[in-house]
């Protein structure tokens, strides 16, 4: 798929998510033949007063490309006074997030609730085409609630604004990420713009990816949460879209390391402590499915000591 000057590796592309896609995620996912991944949100007002927390969110290793940075923001002279560090970094494409349901971010007025002021939406996103020396691409949603579904217009707004790739989660806001994804809408996006539109909601599976591209036409496939504790399904996706293959399904010992590497990347990355805290979430999801996953979760959940932790992942996948 081709995003303005940039191609990616193949058309499955690692979703943006909050406390998930973080390094180590990332380095874990990049083994699996993703063809493009996608920071947490940068803040740009944070990366304005220089808050160091955001520079480490920022982080980006050169073995991790490609790569898109994701911003959010509804401040133009803010985005514009630091366009000049964000094209100096090491980022292959600039992302901006117009979808993010978060109490927090909505409430503040970015995120998804942009959909709901579309001219300063529009804005923000000529603002970063005009000073940005790397693609721009926009995240966006079905539309802020049942009665204000606008994705085909905000699609056409951000063409026209210059962006050179859409990427849309079929819910409103209103549903956070409760119940189905509309895929109706990104193909009427699809139709409606003539860039790359990159299809987000529900792919827990080839058959639900395969069946994404057959009812939407979308360009690429964009997974979240179903690679919570699967990064094997990037790679399976990718494979089948390639060639219609079919690849084996990870043994328990494979799980199992990829489980432990993960963790060790963590203990890396972000220290022992809120490393072995942070793969609580983690392990939950490396269990789903296991015998006894509760069980196991729960001695997880309170150790804390990292030789325990890695006890606890092997023996919860030797007893499968």
């Amino acid at each position: 798929m081709k995003i303005g000057s940039f191609q990616t590796e193949n058309d499955v592309i690692l979703a943006p998510m909050a406390g998930v896609t973080d390094l180590a995620f990332r380095l874990i996912c990049k083994d699996f033949g993703v063809g493009l991944m996608v920071t947490e949100m940068v803040s740009i007002s944070a990366l304005y007063y220089k808050d160091k927390k955001t520079h480490k969110v920022m982080e980006i290793l050169e073995a991790e490309r490609p790569m898109s940075l994701q911003i959010f923001t509804k401040d133009c002279e803010k985005l514009e006074a630091v366009m000049g560090e964000l094209n100096q970094h090491n980022n292959d494409i600039l992302d901006i997030n117009m979808g993010c349901p978060a109490p927090k971010i909505v409430n503040n007025g970015e995120g998804s609730a942009l959909m709901k002021t579309p001219k300063l939406a529009e804005q923000i996103l000529k603002t970063a085409v005009k000073h940005s020396s790397k693609p721009v691409t926009v995240k966006f949603r079905k539309g802020w609630d049942e009665q204000n579904v606008n994705a085909v217009e905000f699609a056409k707004m951000a063409e026209a604004s210059g962006v050179s790739a859409i990427a849309i989660h079929g819910r409103t806001r209103a549903q956070m990420y409760n119940g189905e994804a509309d895929w109706e809408i990104i193909k009427a996006v699809k139709s409606a713009v003539k860039i790359p539109v990159i299809g987000n909601g529900d792919v827990f599976s080839v058959d639900d990816a395969m069946r994404m591209k057959s009812i939407t036409h979308c360009d690429g496939i964009m997974i979240g949460r179903g690679v919570q504790g699967n990064p094997w399904l990037l790679k399976e996706v990718a494979s089948f879209l390639k060639s219609g293959e079919s690849i084996e399904k990870p043994t328990m010992e494979e799980k199992s390391n990829i489980a432990l590497k993960h963790f060790e990347l963590l203990l890396k990355y972000k220290g022992s402590k809120i490393g072995t805290l942070e793969m609580r979430k983690h392990a939950a999801w490396y269990f789903k499915g296991l015998k006894h996953a509760n069980a196991f979760k729960n001695e997880i959940n309170r150790a804390d000591d990292p030789e325990m932790v890695k006890t606890i992942i092997i023996r919860a996948f030797q007893a499968n």
